[in-house]
């Protein structure tokens, strides 16, 4: 079987890209053919990347200045995945200023700059660009100790379809993934207590959480021409979740 070269020519972004869902998804882009940078604020996760062919690039999001400097060296991107984000859990009651701002810094504020500065770039070079956010089913449904989480994700999803209002008209498409938990390394640990795992299984229709591939499997087909009538719309990886 010839192999998926249906990003070929194509430059993309991926933020928090040095793990996860992040770091698989800039590795099968970069298997389909397009060039990739993967960008972290973690040099270390990024290191895990060399001799891949995949260009890395270590910010913190949450610094405006240094985003705004470092992408400005990036070049032309025709793909954006803006993946890049926090989980502070914290009872209401409870949740403080620090957990707040960088939350809502990375979740939220990062997403928007990132995304403005390649979406002006973009419409400079007269591209059909494609921009995927990776929101979550918090952005849907309230969660217990997840009020800035949820709140993040809520107002990315709006976020979203604005962006997709107002650069519609540019040809570049925007939509978003919202997965439940995901089995990355860290969503293994953060589930691995079986009772709590099991409340949450219990309210997924199909009674398991989604694999990472799962994921990129939804942003590669948001990514492409296959989606090519589709922008502004919330894509639920959720096994059902929100219908229950």
């Amino acid at each position: 079987m010839e192999p998926d070269r249906s990003f070929s020519g194509r430059r993309a972004l991926v933020t928090g890209a040095g793990k996860g869902i992040g770091r698989a998804a800039a590795l099968a882009l970069s298997g389909a053919g397009a060039q990739v940078i993967a960008l972290s604020r973690t040099q270390a996760d990024l290191q895990s990347l060399e001799g891949t062919g995949i260009e890395t690039l270590c910010v913190d999001l949450g610094d405006w200045d240094a985003t705004e400097a470092a992408l400005s060296k990036v070049g032309a991107i025709d793909l954006l995945v803006n993946n890049a984000a926090v989980s502070v859990l914290q009872p209401f009651l409870e949740v403080t200023k620090e957990a707040f701002d960088r939350s809502f810094d990375v979740n939220l504020r990062a997403v928007f700059h990132v995304s403005q500065i390649i979406a002006r770039q973009m419409i400079a070079r007269g591209v059909q660009g494609v921009i995927v956010n990776i929101s979550s089913q918090a952005s849907q449904r309230a969660l217990q100790d997840h009020a800035v989480y949820c709140s993040t994700k809520s107002a990315l999803d709006m976020l979203t379809k604005v962006m997709a209002l107002e650069l519609g008209p540019h040809k570049i498409r925007v939509n978003s993934v919202n997965p439940t938990v995901v089995m990355t390394d860290m969503g293994r640990i953060n589930w691995s207590e079986p009772q709590k795992a099991a409340a949450m299984i219990s309210r997924i229709p199909l009674r398991k959480f989604a694999e990472v591939d799962d994921v990129v499997n939804s942003i590669l087909f948001l990514l492409s021409d296959k989606s090519a009538m589709t922008t502004g719309v919330s894509l639920p990886v959720d096994g059902g979740f929100l219908v229950s």
